[in-house]
């Protein structure tokens, strides 16, 4: 494929992208937790990756058995006296902190990912309202600083190989030491970066390092946690081995089959020059081989690199789809002489993209609708410091609901994200930090693309998110033009967007391969009608703006109504307003929610004690608020009938109670205690509605199709709070010190319904193998702590996240609470292989 113009684009009217790549087989979504009466969606567990032998490259998990200190900002004698004179980087070597001789044992031991953010406790101080209230920044030197340890053991046979170690995220300025010296720092908090340790490491003997994170400035206006939140990585290679993030797929899809344009680079940081070829292997999610190809040999001489490709076909490819989201893996294998050197692996899916002027976006040739969600990275108890299946389980909420897209807001994601929506069958809109053209800004924007150009999920990548300035300024167009220059020099295969709300009459936004709006509905079609050649998106539509389970307004308390209200101001809308208003116009292709998740930060629209904004579509944990249920309706092709609020209002008897209900059946009759109140008819993404006097009892509404009742949906009212009940998304977990089970507690009445009122204070026991790790209840203005064993319901819910340990067995979660029954719970974790990992040294 020819590298992407603006001309190109403009003459051709439709952009064709051949397929792109990354990491698991196809999916289907676990267990999907809802609140109220919605029941879980179960469905099988992803397959695992097949086993692909990568020797001999070594690719070593490095998140066990960290040591932590929180430091200082500006006192040196708190903060191992570093920086007490500006001789600190006189000689190489000198840092003492980083020998295996100093004495770490008063350090926390702990396992990354760690978001110490999470921990602090909550301030009120209005400079920190955009970040949540944890003190972070410059007014707060003694909660700023951390500094991480680690000893390790990287054997004698490792002598002759370069080793190198990956920091997935770190948030935000980290300095990283080993064995003493100084080796380099990163300054983003979102972009991955890469060191080479090889001349500074002991073979043989232990080595030290330690990364010194420094969270005084932010990145974004929104909680971005502090620490190495992501993982760390480990690898060993040969002296002539594949660069990071150079291995390509690229796929044509044609009458019915594939042909795979392969690429990679090699490096030489050997002696002598060599002589190599490259061979790629092409295997299925079973892990069979379906096609190969292989390089000329080439020369590649001491200190340089030398690129390679090669091309395969595959007959009749599993194409990757929202539907079945088949992925493809591809090795690519360095030999010398018949020896192999080093090996790659990335995860490709084979699928084109194309973009029209009059119909929108197209996947597979098909028009896809975007029906997307803004997100940002953090969950309940755990801040940034995300697991890998917490990824997966949130997008499997947000998949549940017809959500077929996500956008990476405001940053580089982590791979784990990207990874759970190549599985899952889910759209990305990857977007970079900042819009900027300086050395630094292309650095991030080339590397989120070198690390995710494979992934299938991505569709589109987005430059950055409402740009005041520069969406004014003479200098945009020259910065967007720089930006998606350098992006389709290393990614013909996909546009660029970027997020813009307002000055639509300056340059900027016409330069951008697609024009991504934010709110605005008012100046689409006219921007339209002045830009007839530019496709369109809406890369930020509208707020789901409501406290899960209130439907009384109060600003005393800062809650929001939870009813399906059509706002004046179409930003603050449920969905319907702005989502007719995209259906109803081919050429705009779909457009992305603000936002899926509640998220910490930005807490609207109130302030303290608001904590986390109350923009989600889900709260925090992932409950469902009542909109999840209007845009499941009209974005997910199921039969659905939601029926609210709930029916406990005592006191209010006699009193008129507003009645909802969401649905996509033809009519839907409401009845209070077997008596009708009347049918309605349903009228396409819109909601119903009735006023009815509350008498205790049962409310039932029945959604009928082509004259037949097909669902029903009842509201009782419930007595009061009698015992706990604990429910995991998964009963049984890998005993492999990584994987978690997220439980949902609520309290039931004395006939076991759940009553959604309940407030109780539940208290929480975790023993056998594994740990609690985090708490929440979705509560936006709750300030209890997200890491003790305890945690009051919020309108009835609560979610513990517990982790297993390494060794299999038995976890036992117990929840108690005054006046109510306890409940257990046991989850098995059973014995799995351990992803290799990197040895540590045993303590004394």
């Amino acid at each position: 494929m020819s590298k992407v113009t603006r001309r190109n684009v403009l003459q051709s009217g439709a952009f064709l992208a051949a397929g792109s790549v990354l990491f698991k087989p196809a999916s289907a979504s676990a267990a999907l937790f809802s609140a109220s009466a919605a029941k879980a969606e179960a469905s099988e567990l992803i397959p695992p990756v097949p086993e692909i032998d990568l020797s001999p490259r070594e690719h070593l998990l490095f998140d066990f058995d960290w040591r932590f200190f929180q430091g200082n900002a500006v006192d040196p004698e708190k903060d191992l006296n570093f920086g007490a004179d500006q001789g600190d980087f006189a000689k190489t070597g000198d840092f003492h902190f980083a020998t295996p001789k100093f004495d770490d044992a008063q350090w926390r031991s702990l396992s990354l990912p760690h978001d110490w953010a999470v921990e602090l406790p909550f301030v009120y101080d209005r400079t920190l309202t955009s970040h949540g209230f944890k003190p972070l920044g410059r007014k707060y030197p003694e909660t700023s600083v951390g500094w991480y340890r680690r000893t390790f053991l990287v054997p004698k046979e490792d002598e002759g190989r370069r080793i190198h170690v990956t920091f997935d995220g770190v948030f935000r300025s980290s300095l990283v030491f080993c064995n003493g010296t100084f080796i380099g720092r990163n300054d983003s908090g979102y972009a991955p970066f890469t060191f080479d340790l090889t001349d500074f490491l002991n073979f043989g003997e232990p080595n030290v390092i330690v990364v010194r994170v420094d969270a005084s400035y932010g990145d974004g206006w929104f909680y971005e946690g502090a620490g190495i939140y992501r993982h760390v990585w480990l690898t060993k290679v040969d002296p002539l081995h594949i660069g990071q993030w150079t291995t390509v797929v690229r796929t044509d899809v044609q009458a019915g089959a594939a042909t795979l344009s392969l690429s990679t680079t090699v490096e030489n940081t050997g002696s002598t020059q060599e002589s190599c070829r490259v061979h790629w292997e092409i295997f299925d999610a079973e892990g069979k081989s379906v096609a190969s190809a292989e390089s000329p040999a080439t020369e590649v001489a001491v200190d340089s690199e030398q690129s390679f490709s090669a091309k395969a076909k595959i007959a009749h490819p599993a194409i990757w789809s929202l539907e079945h989201p088949n992925l493809y893996y591809a090795v690519a294998t360095i030999e010398t002489n018949g020896k192999t050197r080093d090996r790659d692996r990335v995860t490709f899916g084979v699928r084109t993209l194309a973009w029209d002027l009059e119909k929108g976006f197209l996947l597979n040739g098909a028009k896809t609708p975007i029906q997307g969600t803004c997100n940002h990275q953090d969950h309940a108890g755990v801040g940034a410091a995300v697991p890998d299946r917490l990824q997966a389980f949130r997008m499997e909420v947000l998949k549940g609901m017809g959500c077929n897209a996500i956008r990476t807001s405001h940053n580089l994601p982590t791979p784990e994200l990207i990874e759970a929506c190549d599985r899952l069958g889910i759209l990305v809109l990857c977007e970079t930090r900042i819009m900027s053209s300086s050395n630094e800004g292309l650095a991030q924007l080339s590397t989120m693309i070198r690390r995710f150009r494979n992934h299938p999920s991505i569709f589109l990548w987005s430059m950055g998110n409402e740009e005041w300035a520069l969406q004014q300024d003479a200098a945009g167009p020259h910065v967007i033009h720089a930006m998606q220059q350098r992006s389709h020099e290393l990614d013909p295969t996909r546009l660029c967007t970027a997020a813009v709300n307002g000055s639509y009459d300056k340059p900027l936004a016409p330069c951008l391969d697609v024009m991504g709006f934010n709110y605005n509905l008012s100046q689409i079609d006219k921007y339209r009608k002045e830009h007839p050649q530019q496709f369109l998106v809406g890369t930020e539509t509208a707020s789901a703006v409501f406290t899960r389970g209130i439907y009384t307004t109060d600003k005393l308390r800062n809650w929001v109504s939870s009813y399906n209200v059509v706002y004046p101001d179409t930003s603050m809308d449920f969905g319907q307003a702005w989502w007719n208003f995209y259906s109803q116009r081919p050429w705009l292709s779909g457009g992305f929610a603000w936002t899926g998740f509640d998220y910490r930060g930005e807490p609207s629209p109130y302030g303290w004690p608001s904590v986390s904004s109350q923009f989600g579509i889900v709260d925090t944990c992932g409950f469902p608020k009542d909109a999840y249920f209007h845009y499941k309706a009209w974005w997910d092709n199921k039969p659905l009938l939601h029926l609210f609020p709930h029916w406990n209002w005592p006191g209010r008897e006699g009193e008129e109670i507003l009645v909802q209900v969401e649905s996509n059946l033809d009519s839907v009759e409401l009845f209070l205690n077997g008596k009708s109140l009347g049918s309605q008819k349903v009228v396409p993404q819109y909601h119903l509605e009735w006023k009815v006097n509350y008498i205790p009892g049962t409310l039932e509404a029945r959604g009928t199709k082509d004259g037949k009742v097909v669902l029903t949906e009842t509201r009782r009212t419930t007595g009061a709070p009698a015992r706990i009940v604990l429910t995991a998304d998964r009963n049984e977990i890998s005993a492999d010190g990584e994987d978690i089970a997220i439980i949902r507690i609520e309290a039931v009445d004395k006939d076991g319904l759940s009553v959604p009122t309940a407030d109780a204070f539940i208290r929480f026991k975790v023993s056998g193998e594994g740990a609690l790790i985090g708490v929440g209840n979705g509560d936006p203005n709750c300030q209890e702590s997200d890491k003790k064993p305890e945690r009051s319901l919020f309108n009835g819910l609560a979610q513990v996240i517990v982790q297993a340990s390494k060794k299999p067995g038995a976890l036992v979660i117990e929840a108690t609470s005054r006046r109510l029954e306890p409940a257990t719970l046991t989850i098995t974790t059973r014995e799995v292989k351990l992803r290799p990992r990197v040895l540590s040294l045993s303590r004394s």
